[in-house]
This record gives structure tokens, sequence and C-alpha cells, in this order.
């Protein structure tokens, strides 16, 4: 579905992707992860064109995103959903003014439809309560459930999430895993998931993805992911205490 051919990002003076080629599949949750500075969110942006490869060719289906420009990039674009880092809400508007968003600027949609959609989105993430409130009146659990509602309230084929769970207590960090399984199993949306949260990883994952040296290292199952025999995936593991004997997926199966 989404494909990167020999993709080639200089920044700074250095290749922060070095020929980096994959393909995400419809209907999967494909998570990537490394350590700060490898390149995840850089891939991420290069999906929706916020980056352009400096040689490579970025596809979605049989349509090149990254040489796509005008109405055929804001086609491609609304295909997707994002959810940033810091949820990016708007502090001068209400939730659900917030979620309103996308659909007052992108689309023809009526007021009452538009009403319906953003409660449908709130309830999806369990957030019909808050509608009325500010950001600076939620958690910030609560801001990343409602960036998520914004993000799915178009209905998009591919929802992007950029560290989702960055900055939540493992509480929250389990409740926001459990969101994107759910539009994934239930609504069939295709998710490409940056994260340094490797039990979410392993957890949600079909399939996960380490990113050194501006290539992935490791694509896998979260299986044989947490059994892979790279040094720089078991470091990693390590370093968030999870290793081959204590793997564990939802549910608790090893």
């Amino acid at each position: 579905m989404i494909r990167f051919e020999h993709i080639v990002k200089r920044l700074a003076g250095r290749n922060v992707l070095d020929d980096l080629s994959f393909e995400i599949r419809k209907g999967e949750v494909f998570v990537i992860v490394g350590p700060s500075g490898t390149g995840k969110s850089v891939t991420l942006k290069h999906m929706v064109q916020l980056l352009r490869p400096t040689s490579g060719t970025v596809w979605l289906g049989d349509e090149s995103v990254s040489d796509a420009d005008g109405r055929d990039l804001e086609r491609l674009r609304e295909r997707f959903g994002y959810l940033f880092q810091g949820g990016a809400m708007l502090g001068w508007l209400t939730v659900a003014e917030n979620v309103a968003l996308p659909l007052e600027e992108k689309t023809d949609l009526p007021e009452d439809e538009i009403a319906k959609r953003v409660h449908e989105a709130l309830e999806m993430v369990d957030l019909e309560d808050a509608a009325d409130q500010y950001p600076a009146e939620i958690s910030g659990g609560m801001q990343k459930r409602a960036g998520l509602a914004r993000a799915i309230v178009r209905r998009p084929e591919i929802v992007l999430y950029d560290e989702p769970t960055s900055g939540l207590d493992p509480v929250t960090a389990r409740t926001i895993d459990r969101l994107i399984q759910h539009l994934n199993r239930d609504l069939g949306v295709t998710s490409v998931v940056v994260t340094h949260d490797m039990q979410g990883a392993l957890s949600i994952g079909h399939r996960v993805a380490m990113l050194h040296g501006g290539r992935f290292v490791e694509v896998a199952t979260p299986k044989a992911f947490a059994a892979s025999a790279c040094p720089e995936v078991q470091q990693f593991l390590e370093a968030q205490y999870i290793t081959r004997g204590n793997f564990f997926v939802e549910g608790g199966t090893k």
C-alpha cells in the first residue's frame, strides 16, 4: 500500500535515511522503532510529503507521493490522518471545535453532518463528555485522544501516529494502544506508528521495524523481533527490560 523505494534524505550534511526501501501492507499496524535522531519521524513525514526525499520515490498504491503536487497531492493526503507527537491542539478552540476543523476546512459538509461526525469521533475515543472543554482544561492523555479523534474524523484509510504514547503514564499509554488496535481491527484502518515504547510496539504491531543508520536493521513480527539476533535490536529491547524470556503480547501470551 505504502512503498519506499531507495529513499535517501539528506539533512544537515548527513543521510538521515540512506537507501531505505520497504512496503506497508493494507490493513496492518506497522510500527517503526529506534533511538532518538534515527529518522523515524522523518520517515513518517515522507508519507504525506511534509518532507521530500533527496532521491528515491514514495508510493501510495501506484501513485507517487513524493512527486505529487497541487490537487493531486491534496487528494493523496486526504487518504491519511495524522496524530502529531504533542497532539497539536489549538488552545483557543474547544475539543469539539478542534476535531471539527479538518471537516470545516477541507469539506463542504453541512453543519449537522459535521456535528454528527465530531460526536462519533469523540465517542470512539471516549471523549464525548469533554467536547466543550478547552485543551488546557484536560489531561495530556485526553489531549492525545482528542488529537486522535481529529485524525480520524474524515474517516481516512491510513493513520500516521508520531509517538502516540510519549509523555503518558503506563495506564493511559495502554489506552492509546487499545484505540489504535480498535481502529485497525474494527474499521480496517492501516496504521503506521512511530514510537520509543517497546511494550506498546510489541503489543499492537503486526510487524515491527527498527531504524538504525538510515535503514531498517530488522523488520519482523513482534515475536520474531523480540527473538532477533541483531545486536541493535537486543540493546534497544534490553534498555526497556524486555528480553526473549519475558516478551509478551496483549493478553500476556509469550
